[in-house]
């Protein structure tokens, strides 16, 4: 996939419509305020793909949130190396990722794929650094921890930043930790048996490119010309596909079966029951998910929406009258994930089952954020 240029459309990446609800949006740093992030005394980092879709997200999380740091090395291939960028008012170079690029370095975000991550994360990691991985490299491995702090912090609870021992700590798949946001307060609560999850996948998942693709093939619909399909095989513009992740033996493709391993890895249950069906929707850059769960106690919808209420990094939009539940549009560029269509599963006897419906910005929570909230745990 061709890495896009820095300067890429900003208006892809944003959402067009005045959100109407309490969602938290992104804290922008006031220009007259100094920049307390860069410290004498703060850790190194270093941002492994920095001039794709995710990377450019690290920069903004990073800035949003105030992150420390001393130093900060910009890598990516070497299309893109010697290349300028301007972070926090401050001018560096892209540099091509190499063996020698952590020496000295404390925290390095991956974002460049899983052949770079399987290459480089471990060469990372032997020259000290902790590294906080978004491809799918190594969450299956069971000496890698599989973090969303809200969900499992203490899977981290050994890994100490400054200790000279490197680390590699896996971001799970953005569909993942959309679906456990909003599903694991429920699970802690009333213990989920099975859940089965359908996704509403937004191009963003698929790359900066993607969402560009996205964009010229409604263009072109739109103008009565044939759709460039270079990223996807198919029509994407006023379409929607099976996820175009490889489709495995048993017929799940390799997207549903990352929600159904990784699920269990982060709960820490090899027995809950996980199915998926994961499909491409036209839509930029937010995931949806319906999601179907049934439990071993019982939950009613009520005290279900007053779990989620009170859960970090979710909101609730589930009012009925109004037939006003979460939309992708809403929750792009912001932090939280939306939760609403909070009901009792009425195929199930009792209080044993909820259907809910989940949105969460696929580069934010799904990727980018989750990585620099797992960062923020080792400070």
């Amino acid at each position: 996939m061709k890495a896009p240029a820095l300067a890429h459309h900003h208006h892809l990446l944003s959402a067009t419509r005045i959100p109407r609800t309490n969602l938290r949006p992104r804290t922008a740093t006031p220009t007259s305020t100094i920049r307390m992030s860069l410290q004498e005394n703060a850790p190194s980092l270093a941002v492994v793909g920095v001039t794709g879709a995710v990377g450019q997200e690290f920069l903004s999380v990073l800035s949003d949130r105030g992150f420390p740091y001393r130093s900060i090395k910009m890598l990516a291939s070497k299309r893109s190396a010697g290349k300028h960028l301007t972070f926090e008012d401050n001018d560096y170079v892209i540099e091509e990722l190499t063996a020698d690029s952590f020496d000295g370095i404390d925290i390095a975000l991956f974002s460049a794929g899983g052949s770079i991550s399987k290459q480089f994360g471990p060469i990372a990691v032997d020259r000290g650094s902790i590294v906080v991985d978004n491809s799918s490299a190594f969450r299956m491995d069971e000496n890698v921890p599989l973090v969303i702090p809200e969900v499992n912090p203490d899977a981290m609870k050994h890994i100490k930043l400054g200790s000279g021992k490197g680390a590699l700590i896996a971001n799970p798949n953005c569909s993942t930790i959309i679906c456990l946001m909003a599903a694991t307060p429920l699970h802690r609560c009333a213990k989920v048996v099975r859940m089965v999850v359908s996704t509403y996948q937004a191009a963003s998942g698929a790359g900066a490119a993607a969402m560009e693709e996205l964009e010229l093939q409604t263009r072109e619909v739109l103008e009565g010309k044939q759709p460039t399909c270079k990223i996807f095989k198919q029509q994407y513009a006023f379409n929607l596909f099976s996820h175009n992740a490889p489709v495995l033996p048993n017929g799940y493709n390799e997207e549903e079966m990352k929600l159904v391993k990784e699920t269990r890895k982060i709960w820490n249950d090899m027995n809950v029951k996980v199915t998926a069906t994961c499909i491409r929707v036209p839509v930029m850059r937010a995931h949806a998910e319906s999601v179907n769960l049934q439990f071993e106690n019982p939950l009613d919808e009520d005290k279900a929406r007053d779990i989620l209420k009170n859960a970090p990094g979710v909101v609730v939009i589930d009012e009925r009258p109004s037939n006003n539940f979460p939309t992708p549009l809403e929750v792009s560029n912001k932090d939280d994930v939306a939760v609403g269509r909070i009901r009792r599963d009425v195929s199930q006897d009792g209080n044993f089952g909820l259907d809910i419906f989940v949105c969460g910005d696929q580069i934010r929570k799904g990727a980018a954020l989750n990585a620099i909230q797992i960062a923020e745990m080792l400070l």
